[in-house]
Formats: structure tokens, C-alpha cells, sequence
């Protein structure tokens, strides 16, 4: 029967106020508590499990073999019980028998219950005890029965760290024991190099009282403090320092709707409403998210939770009046900022001049702290595991995103290393940028279009810090990435607007959008049922925006009215056949039929090209030339297409070489009959990035790239210093009889003809 109709949890939570306030030594409170939850439950068992010396010890029961108590012991990562306890989570199973992580004890006496479900205890974000309730009958806990026992797990953690019960082996301390120097490994989110001390964002509010003496001041207390909030978040976002427009703004925007969003705070209430004080029904409120966030799959919508987990611990501060981040602290030197995860708003409370990095336990790459960061110039790395047992506060740290590392009490060595490194890296910034009016023609005397690739407005000024010839592709999709609710059409237009005039007469080649499969939008429903084994080969760009043809129909009227006196290049990605080009031509040229009808200012011309990232495509190229204005080489998603491998795969990522004969040999097949068709080619992606790889494309004919803007000037330099003649003949041996390694032949010419590759 479910708790609802037998007990409140108000109730439950009234009884074990009264035995925490007892008397009564730790283990009799402990006994009480079972007995309580068990016939709350109507379970006819009810135990917890508490960790002493790294393993789960079985502490208190009702309905399993007494004689257990204190004799029963889990690994971490045993059983139902050390799984719950390892991984942090729930399990809610009607027949436990049947879950492959069940250990059987015969000492307990359970092998006649079948259903079983179990909370981790948690304190300060590790589980540190399990409670756990079964039942002789094959049944799944209702989900008001499984929140009570998380609000009564809340409880039990006030209860045993009151009891001296919190089981401290192997727990991290504020200084790592040791001092030596240490390298940690990370993710790259946004590129840089930085130097500073270790500065930990916000020190975890370890919530004391759960159990509210009088519900309505707390009730009040959390009203104040979401008012105060509120307040921040507006302040913030009005001052965001790096100035006005951009996607960053969206980002902001986004996360003020969390902070008013009714839902979040009706469940606070709701979890005040059973009887815990304003701090614990908030982070009640957040463990459920955080449990949430283990079954989401979309990394988008972790994203997203990231942003209320940073809203609750903000709420959380401001209730427990202990508002002490270190930004309001303010950094008294120059700092490399340590934190689990920040939300965009509390990265803009940084002062800028001493902040000169981030480090991160989680983090991704579109997730909006990241946009924010690089929208600011902060270097961040992310998912750099073993930061609190290894980084102490004030810790001296070498953060090398490049490298996807940060040094810890570096040595003196590390120091001059990096040190040199930095100048280096200053010293070949310095020089590409007397290049950059220079223009990229080879030694030969053959003129190289050099693009940069975008996706934000801010980007739009690489053009002129680079010198680059145009954008030759801006990703449409950022804008609905970081957003909560599908773009309108005026804002799209406005983003386009604003980048074309940025750009000024240089041409820019807008990419419709390219959603769905891995870049999924939580707002954009899909029909399919249940989730794409490859997402990459789904149902995503071209394919998406043609079956929701109002979405693309939308995004050409913003383009065309943006472009109003202006050429407008648009590029469709993924297309695999020809009439998909044709269908998504035809739907463009309706809306311009449809704006000109109603005397709206038009471009001059619109120039319409395909993205060739599919391999068939290749095979009817011929069909579709005669109707293209241009065509891109997708290098990132043509390479897993050709070789069948995921890029994002650990196992696969270094494994296939873009220098391979079958990578070359199909880009000079394209490159060729693109040339004898007339219709301009260029590649955008990674592989033109990189002065090597960006060399083998001129040789092979490719006479555009579309580029990194940190990799115009390496790409130019090379250009510069090749003869373009003499690769080409180079490459047309190689190629027919390639050696066992095209990179280190290549590399081996380069040296000796003084090609510049650093």
C-alpha cells in the first residue's frame, strides 16, 4: 500500500525528530528509525547500512536476522547495496534476485523477499550509508514511497555525523597529502594557456538541520531567498562585460528562465511542506536532479540541469547566509578558478583581470559556461578527475589546455618549460600577425582562399585579427544549441544581420541548420521511438530540416532579409542525393518568391552549395555540379563516414590518419571534377587546420580551406613557404604506390624543402 495512504511525510518526519531529539544512544535512534520507515512502508524489512573502515556494515534492522547486525559487510560496489552506495543512485527493483550486481547473505535471512529499494545516505556529495526497504511480495515502490526514503536518508546523514558515525577513511582532506608536483589530464573546452593559483570556487555548504521546527518561516525564508536570487541574476546579466549581442546573451537568458521557473520552486515547497528546513527541502530537491542527470543521455539536456544545480547551490548560499564564493572573496591574484561545474552567471562575478582560468570535474563543449568562457578569452579545461584529492587551495598550477592538461606544484623545470612554451607561443602569435596582411600565395605564385569557420557573432572578429579572406562556414545551429525554446525568425535574423555587416564585403557562407542526431534540441519533439543507436547517420541536418520544412522555411526568410542588398551564400550540410539539394534549393527560392511578392529589399544574388561530408554523394557529383554554385568537403564527418568509425570513440579517434591514400585519393577525385565543372571547392574542417594536412589538400588541387581562426596564421605561414608544383608531383607518386606512411614522407619533404609546419 502506498505511503500516501498510510503516512504523511510530514509524519515520518515528526517521529524521527522526536528520536534524534531523545536521549537515546546512537544505536537505539538507529533501531527506532527502522522500525519507523518499515511500518511506514508497510515493509517487512527496513536496514541501514553505514560505511566504517571502506566497506558497508550493516548497522540497524527490522525484519532480517539480528544476529547480522554488525557482522554483514559490502564492498563498496557489492551487492544492491554497494552498487547504490558506488554509484550514488537509486534502485527500485520488484524482484532483486533478478538484478545482476545481487549478492545473497545467508546470515540475514532474506531469501524469502523478493522486492527491494534502496537510497543512498549522502553526505557532502558522497554516500557515506545505504537505506534500504523489502518486501515478501514482488512489488515496485511508488514514487511518493521512494521520495520519502530519500528525505528520511537526508535525516539519517544529520543523525550519524551528529553521532560521530561518518565513517572518515580514505575521504580527501583540504590538502592532498602530497605536495610533490603532479600532471592531471583533462577535456579541452576552450583553448589557452594560463598560469596562477589554485582558487576553489565556493566551499560546499554542509547542511546541518533538516527536520523545520515551523514550515512557514521556512517557507519564508526560501521566498526571500529566491527574490534575492532573482535579483543577482538581473544584476549579472546587465553587466555582462564583454559587452553587448552574441550567443552569450541567449545563454544568460536561458539560465534566468531556470531561476524563475515555477516548477523548481513549487517542488522546494513541496519538500518543505513534508517538514524539512528551507536549506534541506533545496537540497532534497537537487540530489533528485543530480539523479536525473544519471539517466539523461542527451548531453544537451545535462547541460541544461547543470545550470539549475548551479541556481540550487546559489539558492542554497543565500538561505544559509553563507555567501562566501570566492569571487565575492575577490581574487587577490592571478588565478586558475577550481570548480565541479559553474553556471554562467557565477563566472561573469570573477574579475576579469585576475581571473586567467578554469578547471573543471565535469563540463562540455556546449555546455553555456563554455560559451561564456570563450566568449570572455578564458582558457578552461574540463573533466579533470581527482581535483580535490590532488589540487589544494593555493596550489600553484600550469593550466595547458592545448595539452589537455594542468600542472599542480609545478617544479622548476615544468615552470621553464612552460614558461618557454608561452613565449614561444607569444613570439609565433606575434609573427602570424605581421602576416596578416600578407597574402597566401605560394612560392609558385598560386593564391590560396584561407576562410574561418564560425558559429557565434563574436567570431566575426577573427576576420580582421586574422586577415582572413571571408567565413566560409558559419554554423547556424550555435544559436539553437544554446538556447531554451526554438529561435524565432526575428532573432535568427538579427544574428545574420549583424554578422554580414561585421563582415563587411567579405563573403560569408551560412550553413542551414544542422540539428537532431547528437545535437539534439530538447524542444524539438521527434517522432522516432526510443533513441538512435548513430545518432551521426540519423535523422539530423538536411533530412531533419525537409521533414520539419517550417523550421528551414523560418531560417531562409531570416537569411534573405538579412542579406537584403548583399550576396547571400548558403550552404545545405549533409546532402546525399541530389534531389535533397534540389528540394532544399526549391524551398529557399519559394520564400524568396514569397518576400518578393510582398516588395521586401532582396540580396543581389543568392549562391546556393552542398557540403559533401556523405561518401554517395561522390558517386552522382556529376549529376549535381551543373546546379551548384560551390561545394564543401566536410572533412570531420566524411572521415567516419569512409572509414565506418565514430570519431567521438576513444578507441577509434587517433586510429584513422586524414594523410591516408583513401582520405586522398577521394579528395583529389573531387577536387578534379570540380575543377572541370568550373565550381568552386573548398574544405572546412579540422584536417584544413593543420599545417601538414593543409598542405597535402593544396597539393591535391584544393585551392579554398575554411578554417580554425587560431589556424590562419600556421596555415598561411606554410602556404608562404610551399612550392605548390613540386608537392603536387610529390603527391601523384605517392599516391600511386603509397609507403607505409604518407605523414612521415610528407613531413621528411616539408623539412627539407623549408615548408613552415611549427
Amino acid at each position: 500500500m502506498p505511503i500516501s495512504a498510510v503516512a504523511s511525510a510530514r509524519e515520518i518526519l515528526t517521529r524521527l525528530h522526536d528520536v534524534m531529539a531523545s536521549r537515546l544512544p546512537a544505536q537505539a535512534k538507529l533501531n527506532a528509525v527502522v522500525d519507523i520507515i518499515g511500518e511506514a512502508l508497510e515493509s517487512e524489512v527496513c536496514s541501514i547500512y553505514l560505511l566504517r573502515e571502506g566497506v558497508l556494515e550493516l548497522f540497524a534492522t527490522r525484519g532480517l536476522a539480528q544476529d547480522a547486525v554488525h557482522v554483514t559487510k559490502l564492498a563498496m560496489g557489492e551487492g544492491l547495496v554497494g552498487t547504490i552506495a558506488a554509484n550514488v543512485e537509486t534502485l527500485n527493483l520488484d524482484e532483486a534476485a533478478t538484478h545482476p550486481d545481487f549478492a545473497y547473505r545467508p546470515e540475514t535471512g532474506e531469501e524469502r523477499y523478493h522486492s527491494f529499494a534502496g537510497v543512498p545516505i549522502i553526505r557532502k556529495e558522497r554516500a557515506v550509508g545505504v537505506l534500504a526497504v523489502q518486501h515478501a511480495d514482488p512489488r515496485r515502490y511508488e514514487d511518493v514511497e521512494i521520495e520519502a526514503l530519500q528525505t528520511v536518508a537526508m535525516v539519517l546523514s544529520e543523525l550519524i555525523a551528529n553521532a560521530g558515525l561518518i565513517d572518515t577513511t580514505g575521504t580527501t582532506t583540504e590538502r592532498p597529502q602530497s605536495t610533490a608536483a603532479v600532471r592531471l589530464q583533462g577535456f579541452k573546452l576552450v583553448e589557452g594557456m594560463a598560469a596562477g593559483v589554485a582558487v576553489y570556487h565556493q566551499p560546499r555548504i554542509t547542511i546541518e538541520h533538516t527536520v523545520a521546527e515551523d514550515v512557514e518561516a521556512e517557507r519564508h525564508r526560501v521566498y526571500a531567498a529566491f527574490d534575492k536570487m532573482r535579483e543577482q541574476i538581473d544584476r549579472m546579466s546587465s553587466q555582462a562585460e564583454f559587452g553587448l549581442g552574441g550567443e552569450h546573451e541567449e545563454v544568460l537568458a536561458t539560465y534566468k528562465m531556470f531561476a524563475y521557473d515555477e516548477g523548481w520552486s513549487r517542488r522546494i515547497n513541496e519538500a518543505i511542506d513534508s517538514g524539512l528546513t528551507a536549506e534541506a527541502a533545496i537540497e532534497r530537491v537537487q540530489q533528485r536532479t543530480r539523479m536525473r542527470m544519471r539517466e539523461i543521455a542527451d548531453p544537451l539536456l545535462q547541460d541544461r540541469m547543470h545550470d539549475l544545480e548551479d541556481l540550487s547551490n546559489r539558492l542554497i548560499r543565500i538561505v544559509a547566509g553563507q555567501l562566501g564564493t570566492a569571487a565575492q572573496l575577490g581574487l587577490r591574484q592571478d588565478s586558475i578558478l577550481i570548480a565541479r561545474n559553474l553556471g554562467p552567471a557565477e563566472l561573469l562575478e570573477y574579475d576579469r583581470r585576475r581571473l586567467k582560468g578554469v578547471v573543471l570535474e565535469e563540463g562540455s563543449l556546449t555546455a553555456h559556461v563554455t560559451i561564456v568562457a570563450r566568449a570572455m578569452g578564458v582558457p578552461v579545461l574540463g573533466r579533470v578527475r581527482g581535483v580535490r584529492r590532488e589540487i589544494a587551495e593555493g596550489d600553484r598550477l600550469l593550466l595547458d589546455v592545448g595539452e589537455d592538461s594542468v600542472h599542480v606544484r609545478p617544479n622548476a623545470a615544468m615552470e621553464e618549460a612552460f614558461e618557454a612554451k608561452q613565449l614561444i607561443t607569444q613570439k609565433r602569435r606575434a609573427e602570424f600577425a605581421k602576416l596578416r596582411a600578407e597574402q597566401p600565395v605560394t612560392r609558385d605564385g598560386q593564391r590560396i582562399t584561407l576562410m574561418v569557420n564560425a558559429g557565434l557573432r563574436d567570431d566575426v572578429a577573427a576576420l580582421d585579427l586574422t586577415g582572413a579572406d571571408g567565413i566560409g562556414l558559419f554554423r547556424t545551429e550555435f544559436q539553437f544549441l544554446v538556447s531554451a525554446t526554438l529561435p524565432q525568425r526575428e532573432r535568427q535574423q538579427r544574428l545574420y544581420k549583424d554578422v554580414l555587416d561585421a563582415a563587411g564585403d567579405r563573403p560569408v557562407t551560412f550553413r542551414t541548420v544542422d540539428v537532431g542526431g547528437d545535437k539534439s534540441l530538447p524542444y524539438l519533439n521527434h517522432d522516432e521511438e526510443g533513441e538512435e543507436e548513430n545518432p551521426a547517420m540519423g535523422w539530423r541536418a538536411i533530412r531533419l530540416a525537409l521533414d520539419r520544412d517550417g523550421l528551414m522555411k523560418a531560417q531562409a526568410r531570416a537569411l534573405i532579409e538579412a542579406a537584403a542588398g548583399k550576396t547571400l551564400n548558403v550552404m545545405f550540410p549533409m546532402i546525399s542525393e541530389p534531389w535533397e539539394f534540389d528540394e532544399a534549393r526549391s524551398l529557399f527560392e519559394a520564400q524568396r518568391a514569397w518576400l518578393a511578392a510582398r516588395n521586401r529589399k532582396m540580396p543581389v544574388d543568392i549562391r546556393y552549395g552542398a557540403m559533401l561530408e556523405v561518401p554517395a554523394l561522390a558517386e552522382v557529383l556529376d549529376l549535381l555540379l551543373p546546379r551548384l554554385d560551390f561545394l564543401s568537403i566536410g572533412t570531420n564527418d566524411l572521415t567516419q563516414f569512409l572509414f565506418a568509425a565514430d570519431r567521438a570513440h576513444p578507441k577509434l579517434a587517433m586510429r584513422y590518419d586524414w594523410l591516408s591514400p583513401s582520405i586522398l585519393r577521394f579528395v583529389r577525385r573531387v577536387a578534379r571534377q570540380c575543377h572541370e565543372a568550373g565550381v568552386p571547392v573548398a574544405v572546412c574542417g579540422e584536417m584544413g587546420g593543420r599545417p601538414l594536412e593543409a598542405m597535402a589538400l593544396v597539393g591535391l588541387g584544393i585551392e579554398r580551406l575554411s578554417i580554425t581562426p587560431a589556424a590562419v596564421g600556421p596555415v598561411k605561414a606554410m602556404i608562404r613557404s610551399l612550392d605548390r608544383a613540386a608537392l603536387a608531383e610529390l603527391l601523384a607518386t605517392l599516391l600511386v604506390a603509397p609507403p607505409d606512411s604518407i605523414r612521415s614522407t610528407l613531413e621528411g619533404w616539408a623539412a627539407a624543402n623549408g615548408v613552415e609546419l611549427d
